[in-house]
């Protein structure tokens, strides 16, 4: 059996998370991805809230979880949930 957890249950744990990062009007900017690849190493699990681009929300909330080699576990309304497991 394999070490990852399943999607059901990074979604049970993502239920209690409250959003680390906002993506406003400046979008994906370098810095706001170095936020994101930051808070993926210390938290594996985080949810981040669409603040601008709402309409695009789901096309970059997929570009993100590419850019950040990480796994999109879920997106519900205006957030978004990537994991991504802790390196060795």
């Amino acid at each position: 059996m394999s070490s990852e957890p399943r999607l059901s249950e990074l979604k049970s744990r993502a239920q209690l998370l409250k959003p680390v990062l906002r993506l406003g009007k400046a979008g994906a900017t370098p810095e706001f991805l170095a936020a994101l690849e930051e808070q993926l190493n210390l938290h594996q699990i985080l949810k981040i809230r669409f603040e601008g681009f709402k309409e695009e929300r789901k096309t970059l909330s997929k570009e993100l979880a590419a850019k950040t080699n990480s796994l999109l576990v879920q997106q519900v309304g205006h957030t978004a949930v990537y994991y991504r497991r802790a390196s060795a």
